[in-house]
């Protein structure tokens, strides 16, 4: 099915909906930097004050033209941010940096710590997503599929396949 794409201005506190498999769709919240991931996937379109409600499922970054260019279109807006999503982008996240072969944690007062690729188990890495890769996520999610790039990612693998796939 092709989309539909209408260009919009990325606003922090803004609710998009996010297309998903069999006629589901879920919700997503622009943060600062990140993107909110609600734990919600439904066919009924629902109000923000609704979505904003639900538990958040995950936050990573995701490339800034896939909500400008219209993939996720925003359906309201929210502000300020409430307590509970600042909390949720102070978790640490990692990247991998292949020059000293080790991974480097991002705490969100700045500071660093070099560990080796086991101590990132259970870490969000702090790669960029396009809209196929969180889709994917999103659908495997729900359908109780196992998602490669999810594993790569919480188990401190590399990711470069995923990386490889956006770049398409």
């Amino acid at each position: 099915m092709e989309r539909k794409l209408k260009r919009q201005i990325k606003t922090v506190g803004s609710v998009v909906k996010i297309p998903l498999e069999n006629g589901y769709h879920s919700y997503a919240r622009i943060l600062e930097i990140l993107i909110a991931f609600y734990d919600i996937q439904t066919k009924e379109e629902l109000e923000v004050e609704e979505i904003i409600k639900n538990k958040v499922l995950f936050v990573t970054g995701v490339y800034d033209w896939v909500i400008k260019k219209g993939y996720w279109q925003k359906i309201g807006k929210k502000r300020p941010l409430e307590n509970y999503l600042t909390e949720l982008e102070r978790r640490p996240m990692y990247t991998e940096d292949e020059f000293i072969g080790k991974c480097i944690i991002h705490y969100y007062n700045g500071n660093r710590k070099i560990v080796e690729r086991d101590e990132v188990r259970g870490i969000e890495s702090a790669t960029i997503w396009d809209y196929k890769g969180i889709e994917k996520r999103l659908s495997d999610h729900y359908a109780g599929r196992f998602n490669q790039d999810v594993d790569n990612i919480l188990n401190g693998k590399p990711f470069t396949g995923m990386l490889e796939r956006s770049r398409n």
